[in-house]
């Protein structure tokens, strides 16, 4: 019997992969082991012929791109939509591609934070990721509200994870909107968003969550939940591209509802183009777009999006979480006692697409491990970040990257370096 701490037992586990075909979809540098996916997701081949087909269509036909071409613009957010409908369990006319993640929040903030009475207050969480406390902050000030008393962060107890007995404690009635991650950027935590979206919803609040670090890495119900809206970023494990447009969902209960900020792409489509300035909004998610799609950030999504339509987000989440949890066996294993500690929940239902190392010397570990031809990702303070990606991470690359990892350790390569981030971590 091979024992799943060497090389073989990992190509075993490839050569059974039912997605490693995918694997050649990808530009994939030589020499090099890429497990930065969950920050910014690798260019496929399918993604730069979607571009190039795009600017071929702008090349040849001008501004009769918009109806003509391979890809015409007029609807390529709606045709985009039907795709990714059918990674975050919606239908299409409840999803739409559009903006950023930081664009998209102000707008569902504008759109459904409606404080009322003693309803004034938004919920957080002390995790999440810096852009959404900053709109969060925003759109207090700009309703005339207090960020300081007004919006509520619940606490972690361990500087990690997220309690939802305490966040649904924090659900109290002068809550008037709650904004909470579905994955926490750097533990990597999946929160029980049907849970917390029920719990809301009995107290009379509205909730949203920000997608950014799960859409395309685990399945999601948003309709069947009764989640109320959501926005993401596209660029992560969807390989839409640096910069990428992102997404939005709005729930179909909500439908009519004026877009707080308005905006020329958010008409109906039939009469977009009557120039009156009364806003016929679409009916369906497509109101809440503020400007004309972004045509050649939205263009490698068409392509990335198809593959994966054709794996399939079932198999996409199975693999992942294999593959993760080897990555977490070999850790244990190969480098006890070196100050490493896994700061990712063991569960499978509790963990997202990367797994988080701590360890004080964290910064200067992660510039030894590019240096030795890893690529990872640094969260301030200590935490290493390592996203093996279903669709194009080996078994074998992840057996590689630890015992590049354990050499690094065992030899002290990390000491010739500073314990300090880069400009971008």
């Amino acid at each position: 019997m091979v024992s799943k701490y060497t090389l073989d037992y990992a190509k075993r586990l490839d050569e059974k992969d039912i997605l490693k075909s995918f694997r050649e979809e990808f530009y994939l540098k030589p020499d090099t082991i890429y497990m930065d996916g969950n920050s910014l997701g690798l260019l496929s081949k399918r993604a730069e012929r979607t571009l190039l087909e795009s600017l071929e269509d702008w090349k040849k036909y001008g501004i009769d791109g918009w109806t003509q071409g391979n890809h015409p613009w007029f609807y390529m957010a709606e045709k985009l939509s039907k795709k990714i409908a059918q990674l975050v369990g919606a239908s299409h006319e409840e999803v739409i591609v559009t903006g950023s993640t930081s664009v998209n929040l102000h707008q569902l903030v504008a759109t459904f934070y409606k404080p009322e009475g003693i309803r004034t207050k938004i919920l957080a969480d002390e995790l999440t990721f810096p852009t959404d406390i900053y709109a969060l902050q925003s759109q207090l000030s700009i309703h005339g509200y207090d960020p300081q008393t007004n919006l509520i962060r619940v606490k972690s107890r361990d500087g990690r994870f997220l309690d939802e007995d305490d966040i649904i404690e924090a659900m109290t009635d002068d809550i008037a909107l709650i904004i909470l991650p579905t994955v926490l950027y750097r533990s990597g935590q999946i929160l029980d968003m049907k849970r917390l979206t029920e719990e809301a919803h009995k107290r009379g609040i509205m909730i949203g969550f920000d997608g950014c670090h799960s859409i395309g890495a685990i399945p999601h119900l948003f309709s069947e939940w009764g989640v109320d809206f959501a926005y993401w970023c596209n660029y992560k494990h969807l390989n839409g591209g640096p910069g990428a447009v992102g997404g939005l969902y709005v729930n179909r209960k909500h439908f009519g509802t004026m877009p707080g900020l308005a905006g020329w792409f958010g008409s109906r489509k039939d009469k977009q183009f009557d120039m009156e300035h009364t806003l016929t909004p679409a009916e369906s998610a497509g109101a809440y777009q503020i400007g004309t799609p972004h045509v050649l950030s939205c263009a490698p999504l068409i392509g990335s999006l198809d593959i994966f339509i054709e794996a399939g987000i079932e198999n996409i989440r199975e693999k992942s979480l294999k593959i993760n949890q080897y990555l977490i066996d070999l850790v244990e294993f190969e480098l006890e006692n070196m100050g490493f500690f896994i700061g990712t929940p063991r569960e499978d239902i509790r963990r997202g697409g990367h797994v988080s190392l701590e360890h004080k010397e964290a910064a200067r570990i992660c510039k030894a491990l590019k240096e030795n031809g890893v690529i990872p990702d640094f969260r301030a303070p200590n935490i290493i970040r390592l996203a093996p990606v279903a669709l194009y991470t080996s078994y074998a690359e992840v057996w590689k990257v630890v015992q590049i990892l354990k050499n690094i350790m065992l030899e002290k390569k990390y000491e010739k370096f500073k314990n300090e981030r880069e400009v971008v971590a």
